[in-house]
């Protein structure tokens, strides 16, 4: 779109209604739908995906994923103090831009514990909104149709078919992978905005948040007015807030936490001890932090699979998610060498995964440096909670039920003296898959993260029902850092509705002030 420019651009000191910290998947609706009544600047760290093609297809997204070296990679990786490797989007449209596609709207709870009070018909509404630009029915191929009847053969029921409702059993989620396998992202959504009304800053890394002293009768507290951001040479600009503007942070469960820590709002001590001035006491900022663990078991099959990102889910009634996912990978043999031309070779893995609902196992986040282009230091705790603990065991056991169904006997290699078995890339599952012992062991051994972290702002505590900062004037946080639970199967269908839902109500809001 054309209201897309780098930061180096714009000039040192502008002023807006609105100024939005990320681009990403909430903070894309969220720009769209507050640019219908106000001008609106969207400040985003990394760059655009258009030029780079691994992330616009289905094929580039294990690339993606490890390309993660450069400064400006739109990925960019972090290992928490678990020592699982996990990453973070840095591009426009956030991680909608890196993701594996998979759209699935929230589970009932999620609406009951979120502290939030929730008009469900506008989050119905803000729903088909989001889905009439980047959500398509995908095509099953032969990996995802197999997972389909291995779930039902494992009692993952009954068959929903279609649908981008939460619901237990299995169904075919939706994708916003189109019929060609282009990629779509919550970047789309800001093709709804009213153009004269938006700016968007690329490469804009916003530094810390501008406080001043308001006062109301006998009572004083700190507002946000601006925010100063850095561009890719290095310049400064300072953005600022109109009369009754807010600054809003959409920089996700990594980033909004922490800009708030450099600018001075979470624990007292905690920011003397960095030598952060201290404009906001607020104790649990960067408390609460999550990460649903991601076990599961990858095989090498004997017949050719084509490249499948997530499209079908059997919902357990136990509290596990279980999906699957088929990838060509290229490599190289050992015969191959520098000094022989040869076509390339690949190598297929099929992978089947569970996610626990949840999780109550919780973490943390503090600062690694007060230069907010590194990385935060985070703990996700997992298992921590043995209630997580035991839905990582019922999953995998129900994974080996999907194994053992007549569904996945394709997908075995025959044996010289007549068996079958298949062909683990990685831990296979224990044999004795009734010992409680083993597979917890197994859960402990092999939790690796679907990307799914959410919390460090979270609502009650750090934010309040409407998502404003509690003890702060015009300044909000947006995005997954909110949540004190992973909505449903996959979050990113969540954060685009949220951008939306809460834009509505903030123009709402505004309508009745006057």
């Amino acid at each position: 779109m054309n209201s897309v420019f780098n930061a180096t651009g714009f000039p040192s000191e502008d002023y807006y209604d609105y100024i939005i910290v990320g681009g990403g998947t909430a903070g894309c609706p969220l720009t769209a739908t507050l640019s219908e009544n106000y001008q609106v600047l969207l400040l985003e760290r990394g760059g655009v995906a258009f030029d780079k093609p691994n992330l616009m297809s289905q094929e580039g997204f294990l690339a993606t994923l490890m390309d993660v070296d450069a400064y400006d990679s739109p990925a960019q990786a972090f290992t928490s103090e678990d020592g699982v490797l996990n990453a973070r989007g840095r591009v426009l449209g956030g991680s909608s831009t890196i993701n594996a596609g998979f759209y699935s709207r929230a589970d009932q709870e999620f609406y009951r514990r979120s502290g939030v009070n929730w008009d469900l018909r506008v989050v119905n509404q803000s729903y088909e909104w989001v889905e009439r630009a980047v959500v398509f029915r995908p095509d099953l191929k032969n990996w995802q149709s197999a997972i389909r009847d291995g779930l039902l053969e494992a009692g993952v029921s009954p068959y929903n078919g279609f649908s981008l409702d939460h619901l237990v059993g299995t169904k075919i989620g939706g994708s916003t992978f189109d019929s060609s396998g282009r990629r779509h992202s919550a970047a789309d959504l800001l093709n709804y905005a009213k153009l004269s009304n938006i700016k968007v800053a690329v490469h804009a890394n916003v530094e810390r948040i501008l406080l001043a002293s308001s006062t109301a009768a006998s009572w004083s507290k700190q507002s946000a007015i601006g925010v100063v951001y850095r561009d890719k040479m290095g310049g400064y600009h300072h953005a600022m807030v109109r009369e009754n503007g807010e600054v809003i942070l959409c920089a996700g469960a990594i980033g909004s936490p922490q800009l708030l820590l450099l600018s001075g709002i979470g624990p007292r001590p905690y920011l003397a001890s960095w030598g952060i001035p201290v404009t906001h006491h607020s104790p649990y900022v960067g408390q609460f932090l999550y990460d649903n663990p991601r076990n599961g078991i990858s095989i090498v099959p004997p017949i050719p699979l084509e490249h499948s990102l997530i499209q079908v889910v059997g919902i357990t009634q136990s509290g596990a998610y279980l999906e699957a996912a088929s990838n060509v990978i290229p490599f190289a043999s050992p015969a191959q060498s520098v000094f022989i031309r040869s076509s390339p070779l690949y190598l297929t893995v099929a992978t089947l995964m569970e996610k626990i609902a949840g999780p109550l196992s919780t973490g943390s986040l503090r600062l690694a440096s007060t230069d907010v282009r590194v990385n935060p230091i985070v703990r996700f705790n997992y298992f921590t909670n043995p209630a997580d603990l035991d839905r990582c065991v019922s999953g995998m056991r129900r994974i080996g039920d999907v194994l053992r169904s007549r569904s996945m006997e394709d997908f075995k290699f025959r044996e010289w003296f007549g068996g079958e078995d298949f062909r683990f890339v990685g831990p296979a599952l224990p044999v004795d898959q009734s010992s409680n012992a083993q597979m917890v062991e197994f859960c402990r051994r092999t939790v690796s993260t679907i990307w799914h972290y959410h919390g460090g702002c979270i609502t009650g505590k750090v934010v309040d029902g409407d998502f404003r900062v509690i003890g702060m004037d015009a300044l909000r946080v947006i995005d997954g850092s909110t949540f004190n639970v992973s909505p449903g199967t996959n979050p990113q269908a969540t954060l685009m509705m949220l951008g939306r839902y809460v834009g509505q109500k903030i123009i709402r809001e505004r309508v009745r002030r006057k």
